[in-house]
């Protein structure tokens, strides 16, 4: 099962995988900044373990998309920005 999902999740474009792990940022984002909110703390936690868990899946589904080679095009791609 698990292998299946993998190779569905690899035959995905480039930028689809790409936009996949750009949306582990706001996941990341509100995990955090749902401490502010006045709930309880098992509110807190089970809301910080879902959007952490969200996170993670979000990250490790857009790294199995773009593959090694895809991660190394976008490595190419920002450090030509850098050099600019």
């Amino acid at each position: 099962m698990g292998k299946k999902i993998k190779e569905w999740l690899q035959s995905l474009s480039f930028r689809t995988g790409v936009i996949v792990l750009l949306c582990c940022i706001p996941f990341y984002i509100l995990s955090f900044a749902q401490m502010l909110l006045p709930i309880s703390t098992t509110a807190k936690g089970v809301l910080w373990a879902v959007l952490f868990g969200l996170a993670k899946t979000c990250q490790y589904g857009g790294l199995t998309i773009l593959g090694v080679e895809g991660y190394k095009r976008l490595r190419d791609k920002f450090r030509k920005k850098q050099e600019a």
